[in-house]
């Protein structure tokens, strides 16, 4: 029966297979699961023509909303965000006028499209990290795959009009499409190279705090000049790719609109400053703020109740935002670099921790309480979440062993004039790049407000990590070649 199971059933389609039934029972078995609006939907929403339906009971926090209206006129909302969610969002409102109704959305449109795009992702991350052996070991693997990135944590995304779910999947294209050229297991690599630049620009471009990731994903494009036997015009493509991702991010962070900013920036300053330490107001006040403004802690622009102050009021604008801005807060962290790392610290703790705890996962119609977290299939990200040691230095030396660890395969490889572990090395420092300094950019662009939102990059990352450091253990190429390591049944 095994042997039979694995001439029929490669690991890619087994963990296809797994994925698409647990996805499928989270999203679309009533009662279904996503993730209720925290305030943040409305930039999603407006732009692609999709408004509330009236109702009696709050529609955010702690009920998933699955119906929507499709505005039948003009639509004359301005684009709150500049953002490629957009494709994945308009894709899902065609589908939903064509099966459907042109007058109502159902969520579960756009969690289609998801899913669509996601199995795919799947099938590819598998076959790059076991392809071509169909041993004991690659069925372990693909389970591994199907554990981790199956998580309801992620995939309960695909049910809410938050950006994640599109930079979880086309990050797990653009890093198997890195592998399987590194593999060398395709003879038209012009396809992989497309699909790792077109899923690059994607992610950069899916929110405005993404800008500085074009850095990181340039690191990881440098591997690609190591592809044997490449033409010139070939080397001349691979420029203009890394151009294109870097011209993606000035063109995101160019294109934040004021509003935004000024939500990021007063957030930076009541989430970030006036936190993690015993006293702000003297602090503030020997950086030229009114040490008044000590009173916002912890408060949101968009408040949940009621504020000291209004963050929209004209007095606040005069006399706190116009007088600090990022560059401002990066120097009153340098001059407080206790309360940084401690901020850091907070971040830390919360990065495992993927499933969005402030809102809840379940319809009103389900029976169960507002705010009611699902806890079927959450098990990785409940046991990474207690047990990753919540210290950014932790992280920090974590970081170094890796790229440490694949630096070696770097060496032998450049020593042997092969393209695998350099490519890999690489692609892991581009990677661990944004596990280091997304938890910096986070704590200095909006304080500790919606961090598992923020540091959503940084798991994917580490996953991804950890799953090709133990299949390279598994099939022993971690310091060998991938054609000497594994065993081939082709």
């Amino acid at each position: 029966m095994w042997n039979q199971f694995q001439k029929y059933i490669s690991p890619a389609t087994m963990a296809t297979i797994l994925v698409a039934i647990i996805c499928g029972l989270i999203l679309f078995v009533p009662p279904i699961s996503g993730y209720a609006d925290n305030g943040d939907f409305y930039r999603a929403m407006l732009s692609n023509g999709i408004y509330r339906l009236p109702s009696d009971g709050s529609q955010y926090v702690g009920y998933v909303v699955k119906k929507f209206g499709i505005l039948q006129y003009f639509n004359e909302n301005n684009v709150a965000v500049f953002s490629s969610q957009s494709i994945f969002i308009k894709v899902a409102l065609i589908l939903n006028k064509i099966f459907y109704s042109s007058k109502y959305f159902d969520i579960r449109f756009l969690g289609i499209v998801y899913y669509m795009a996601f199995l795919p992702a799947i099938h590819l991350l598998t076959r790059a990290l076991v392809e071509p052996a169909r041993k004991i070991r690659s069925y372990v693997i693909a389970l591994l795959i199907v554990i981790v990135f199956a998580d309801a944590s992620f995939t309960l995304y695909f049910n809410s009009f938050f950006a994640e779910p599109g930079m979880l999947i086309c990050t797990l294209y653009a890093f198997s499409a890195v592998i399987l050229l590194a593999r060398g297991r395709y003879s038209k690599r012009w396809r992989l190279i497309t699909l790792f630049f077109i899923s690059v620009i994607l992610i950069i471009t899916s929110k405005q705090q993404n800008a500085p990731l074009a850095l990181s994903f340039g690191v990881a494009s440098i591997g690609l000049f190591f592809l044997p036997n490449l033409k010139k015009y070939e080397k001349v493509a691979l420029v203009g790719g890394i151009m294109a991702v870097l011209a993606s991010g000035a063109v995101t962070y160019g294109l934040i609109n004021k509003e935004f900013n000024e939500v990021n920036q007063y957030q930076s300053f009541t989430h970030g400053v006036l936190m993690e330490t015993g006293d702000p107001s003297k602090k503030i006040e020997a950086e030229g703020i009114n040490q008044q403004f000590a009173l916002m802690r912890e408060q949101n622009y968009y408040a949940k109740t009621y504020d000291t102050v209004d963050p929209n009021s004209k007095y606040v604008k005069d006399n706190l935002i116009k007088k600090y801005n990022f560059g401002w807060i990066a120097v009153y962290y340098a001059k407080n670099p206790r309360q940084f790392i401690n901020l850091l610290d907070v971040a830390t703790k919360d990065i495992m921790i993927t499933q969005i705890k402030a809102v809840g996962n379940y319809t009103k119609d389900s029976g169960k309480k507002a705010g009611a977290q699902l806890t079927f299939f959450t098990g990785f990200s409940s046991f990474a979440g207690a047990f990753f040691p919540g210290k950014y230095a932790f992280l920090c030396l974590l970081s170094l062993v890796l790229v440490m660890v694949y630096g070696v395969s770097f060496y032998i490889d450049l020593k042997k004039g092969q393209a695998f572990g350099i490519m890999r090395f690489f692609l892991v420092l581009g990677l661990i790049t944004i596990c280091v300094f997304v938890p910096i950019v986070s704590i200095i662009g909006d304080g500790d407000a919606d961090l598992a939102k923020h540091l959503f990059m940084v798991p994917v990352c580490l996953d991804l990590i950890f799953i090709m450091l133990i299949a390279d253990i598994l099939n022993h190429q971690l310091w060998l070649p991938a054609n000497d390591g594994g065993d081939d049944d082709e």
